[in-house]
């Protein structure tokens, strides 16, 4: 028999959500208590129940080998010590410790164990569902192309353009940016310019959330690193303001102006400290104030920036141009100078030598920008004229990196918070450098045209991948950088550890080597003060060479001149000479060979040497009258540099003689003394009688 039951239903109900609707109560069923039940009751535990010879079921169905458990007490804290050790001894139990350690059974028996303790800690193990597989492993490390971005742009509402010369991000994530605006020119700036400065809200770039304005323009503004509502203020003026957002446009207090610096403030950094409340500020005017927002009547303290260990004088003071100050180190900050000097102080210190510790030739100009790296305590970045440098406390005297010098000058500079090898500089022209020294050093990874005017100042986002930059004209520009130069990698700081020591290590070993030679250099100008006095001593030195150099130049002309006029003496000597009526005369010349001393055959070696003679002497002369000045070369009695007219015209002879052929002794005899060259030919002398020749022929027969 099949039973069937047909539900209908209108089309129109078909899939209509169900309607509750609210009923009052009603009584289903009513059932009255009865006592003979009660009697019928049998109390039961529902929850234990004992059994006897039941199966045993392992904890996982998946398990082959049952763990069995021993259970045994031990009354000892310690175990495994040997009688004669005394575990509350420490050198005893370490003593031991090596001693087994050393033992060649101890590593196989520790393996051996190793693997019973982990099959037996896996059987607790439980599967996780949700675990997020190969979350443990680094990602790999792939240089990635280097980007930026603008993403906002904070313009200056006043209708007459100030650069900005401050930035500061607020410490509750950076959710807003403290802006500073002030021209800094010497009476160039218009009177009826504005001297508001700005907080923005980072994701509101159309109005600035509030305005600060006071009767001096701010310099520099800076938020508290423990209260997002409390900044102090450096101003034109010298003074210094404390400020709070909840307490509308004006200052809560400024400063007195006598006890207040006498340049405009240019850094103002928050301290360190229990209170919370203190700061210190730099000017110019070659002083470092300390404050607390709580009384600003008078700086807790000053410091002088006078390199003199002896007496400070603020007129000698060094203007301070940049200021830094690293939390960790409460009492040791850094300050740079305007003449391109970096000071290390210690505020703690009794005495200047104490205060200003440490000095490093920075810069040929001011240090404009100043900062530690935020990893390694003792390397800090400076700024000044067109290059960024790296330096370390232990080298001071060269830094241990720098770039290249830039097409433009350097205006800010700083470390990124995040990846401790990338760096920001910014340029006169517009353009925004960032450095990774990991990746390249001879330049930057990433540069940005930001904008046409000159970037003054730039801070970063503690993220590491935002900076708020300024310009000339007024506006803050938000950039946002790529991944890669924000995130660290797992080798970045052993890597850069590794390239800061070893450039410090290169940087003392040049320092030593220069010491070396600056103390060697030391040691011979003793020696040479204690020979001789030093003042002039090298134009002793020159004077003495000059006179000592003509001495000789004289003696070798004056030598060489007497030996030329003793030799034409000695060849002009008569000795059997014959004259007749015409003038001729006959010269024997064996006779006069004889005279000097010398063989025959050496007249014409004689001659030639007396010519070279001559010829070496009349140009000694004429170099040393062409390069000693007028009246410094004298000749002494008896010979002269200059030789006499009569000494000229007999080395002439002599060497006009030396110069001619002599085939016969009658052809070389010397013609009449009306002659002008004294060369003797056959041909007769005009004026001469034949019977003159004839003579001359007879005399050599």
């Amino acid at each position: 028999m099949e039973i069937e039951y047909v539900y209908t239903k209108k089309r129109s109900d078909f899939g209509r959500q169900c309607l509750f609707s609210e009923s009052g109560t009603k009584l289903l069923e009513n059932i009255a208590p009865n006592k003979e039940l009660l009697q019928q009751y049998v109390l039961e535990n529902p929850v234990h129940r004992g059994t006897q010879l039941s199966k045993e079921y392992a904890e996982h169905e998946v398990n082959t080998v049952r763990a069995e458990y021993t259970q045994h007490g031990a009354n000892h804290t310690e175990g495994g010590w040997p009688r004669d050790i005394n575990i509350a001894d420490l050198e005893q139990t370490q003593r031991f410790r090596k001693k087994v350690e050393k033992d060649d059974s101890y590593i196989n028996t520790v393996l051996q164990l190793s693997n019973s303790m982990e099959f037996c800690i896996l059987q607790n193990n439980a599967f996780n569902i949700y675990e997020m597989y190969f979350d443990d492993l680094e990602p790999s490390c792939l240089v990635d192309k280097s980007s930026a971005r603008t993403v906002n742009m904070y313009r200056d509402p006043c209708p007459v353009k100030r650069p900005v010369t401050h930035v500061s991000w607020s410490p509750d994530g950076g959710s807003r940016i403290a802006v500073t605006h002030c021209n800094f020119d010497f009476q160039r700036a218009p009177p009826d310019l504005s001297t508001a400065s700005y907080i923005w809200e980072v994701e509101n770039p159309n109005k600035p959330e509030h305005t600060f304005q006071w009767n001096v323009a701010m310099s520099c503004l800076e938020y508290s690193p423990k209260d997002p509502h409390s900044l102090v203020s450096g101003l034109l003026s010298g003074q210094v303001a404390c400020w709070d957002t909840r307490r509308g446009a004006e200052p809560v207090d400024v400063s007195v102006l006598e006890t207040s610096h006498r340049d405009p403030v240019h850094n103002c950094i928050w301290i360190n400290s229990k209170s919370g409340t203190e700061f210190f500020s730099s000017s110019m005017d070659g002083m470092v104030k300390w404050w607390d927002t709580r009384k600003l009547e008078e700086p807790l303290e000053t410091l002088v920036l006078d390199a003199n260990k002896e007496e400070q004088l603020l007129s000698r003071a060094m203007g301070a141009s940049s200021l830094e100050y690293e939390p960790t180190i409460p009492t040791r900050f850094m300050v740079g100078t305007e003449n391109g000097m970096v000071l290390a102080c210690n505020r703690k210190g009794k005495t200047p030598a104490e205060k200003m510790s440490m000095q490093f030739k920075a810069h040929p100009g001011p240090v404009v920008a100043l900062q530690r790296n935020p990893g390694f305590i003792k390397n800090f970045l400076s700024i000044g004229d067109w290059t960024a440098r790296i330096w370390s406390e232990d080298c001071r005297e060269s830094a241990i990196m720098w770039t290249s010098y830039h097409p433009a000058l350097l205006t800010d500079g700083c470390w990124s918070p995040t990846k401790l090898s990338v760096f920001f500089t910014t340029r006169m022209d517009g353009v925004l450098d960032v450095w990774d020294i990991l990746q390249q050093q001879r330049e930057p990874c990433l540069s940005i045209k930001v904008c046409d005017e000159a970037l003054r100042c730039m801070r970063v986002h503690e993220v590491g991948q935002l900076a708020a930059i300024g310009n000339d004209k007024g506006n803050v520009c938000l950039i946002e950088f790529s991944e890669n130069l924000a995130v660290t990698h797992k080798n970045d700081k052993t890597l850069l550890t590794h390239m800061f020591e070893r450039e410090s290590r290169r940087e003392r070993i040049l320092e030593g080597k220069s010491r070396e030679q600056r103390l060697k250099a030391k040691v011979h100008g003793n020696e040479a003060a204690v020979k001789g006095p030093k003042t002039n001593q090298g134009a002793e030195f020159r004077a003495q060479a000059e006179r000592d150099f003509f001495a000789i130049v004289n003696k070798e002309i004056q030598q060489m001149a007497q030996a030329t006029e003793n030799m034409t003496a000695a060849l002009e000597e008569p000795n059997g000479d014959v004259q007749d009526g015409s003038g001729t005369r006959a010269e024997s010349r064996k006779g006069s060979t004889a005279g000097l001393g010398l063989p025959p055959g050496s007249r014409r070696a004689s001659a030639d040497a007396a010519a070279a003679s001559s010829r070496r002497a009349s140009d000694a002369a004429a170099a040393a009258a062409t390069a000693s000045p007028k009246g410094s070369l004298k000749t002494s009695e008896g010979g002269g540099a200059a030789a006499s007219p009569r000494t000229s015209f007999k080395a002439a002879e002599t060497e006009e003689a030396a110069s001619s052929p002599r085939p016969s002794q009658a052809e070389a005899a010397p013609a009449a003394p009306g002659s002008s060259g004294g060369r003797a030919s056959d041909a007769s002398a005009p004026g001469t009688s034949p019977g003159a020749s004839d003579s001359k022929r007879g005399s050599k027969s």
